[in-house]
């Protein structure tokens, strides 16, 4: 299944409280829970003004509709293509 990764610009997204962070996630999950399991959150790296998040799912309209439901931006979502890491330098 394709792997995606989706930019949320959230301004001021480094400070939002670990009890906010959590009240996020728990709403990401719970609209993951009702799309149904084709749609898997792996994590996100927060950083000063937006929020990356890498997911698994069959297109981007799933995950579109996930942003739609949560409250969520999705400013960005794109389909990656292959990985690299220091072993692909081997």
């Amino acid at each position: 299944m394709p792997k995606y990764v989706i930019e949320r610009e959230i301004p001021n997204a480094g400070k939002i409280s670990a009890s906010d962070l959590q009240a996020i996630s728990q709403k990401s999950c719970s609209v993951l829970q009702g799309l149904g399991p084709h749609i898997q959150w792996v994590q996100s790296y927060v950083t000063a003004d937006k929020i990356y998040c890498i997911y698994i799912a069959p297109n981007k309209e799933i995950i579109r509709e996930h942003a739609v439901q949560g409250g969520f931006p999705a400013n960005s979502v794109a389909e990656v293509v292959t990985m690299i890491d220091p072993t692909s330098a081997e």
